[in-house]
């Protein structure tokens, strides 16, 4: 064999050399893992609508204190149709509350709806004149606040009524027979953060007759018990009691 055909021989056969090991190197252990991808950003959630932040819950409107500034622009609520197809406007939290006393109170047979919760101060002139022409002005003196001095601004505020037997009963004089279911429903609002808010014997520092369907969301059960175990009123509870003769 020729000098050149021996080099040219030598030459592939280095070539041939060097890829086997290149392939044996390869395959040799296991292949490097693939970077991991970038894990997606979790989506942003809006915050719960129905989650006020920033109204006082043991706000006290009567008579001597007006709604505090600024609280239609910080309450959130909802609005239902009651079973007599009237909307009812509610603090969103305080309606909440009041499903659960609802459903609670079911479990014993007894059964109530919402008469109406927030009024705007324009409502509340209605019902004040609606009242004074139906039941005239002293009974209304006596049982409607004055626009802009009312609780039900504050849509804490709610007014029951009730079914019995399948009957709505919402007119107060129909609804004032009924004191023994009444008091069953007494007996379960502090569990669910509400209070009576118009107590019998204490017209003096309220300065509204008795009103057994009214009840007051207050946010606290622990607070809400503290006031009605003691049968005082809010106004007792947050030392603003003015005592005053009930508007006659």
């Amino acid at each position: 064999m020729s000098r050149s055909k021996t080099r040219l021989t030598c030459i592939i056969a280095s070539f041939a050399l060097m890829l086997a090991g290149a392939l044996a190197l390869s395959g040799c252990g296991d292949a490097a893992p693939e970077p991991a991808p970038e894990p997606e950003p979790l989506p942003m959630i809006d915050p719960d609508p129905t989650t006020p932040d920033s109204i006082d819950y043991l706000a006290l409107v009567n008579k001597q204190n007006p709604l505090p500034s600024g609280w239609e622009e910080s309450i959130q609520t909802v609005t239902v149709k009651n079973s007599l197809g009237d909307d009812v406007e509610v603090e969103a939290k305080a309606y909440a509350a009041y499903l659960e006393l609802k459903a609670d109170l079911e479990k014993d047979g007894i059964h109530v709806d919402l008469d109406s919760a927030r009024r705007s101060v324009s409502e509340q002139q209605r019902i004040w004149d609606e009242f004074t022409v139906t039941y005239g002005e002293v009974y209304t003196r006596t049982y409607v606040a004055v626009p802009g001095y009312s609780e039900h601004h504050t849509g804490l505020a709610l007014d029951l009524y009730l079914n019995i037997d399948g009957e709505d009963v919402y007119l107060n004089e129909d609804m004032v027979e009924y004191p023994e279911i009444w008091a069953q429903i007494h007996s379960k609002l502090a569990d669910h953060g509400f209070i009576l808010r118009y107590l019998e014997g204490k017209e003096d520092i309220t300065s509204y007759g008795y009103e057994p369907w009214h009840i007051r969301y207050v946010d606290s059960p622990k607070i809400a018990h503290e006031i009605m175990d003691q049968g005082i009123t809010l106004e007792e509870y947050l030392g603003a009691a003015i005592q005053m003769p009930a508007a006659a």
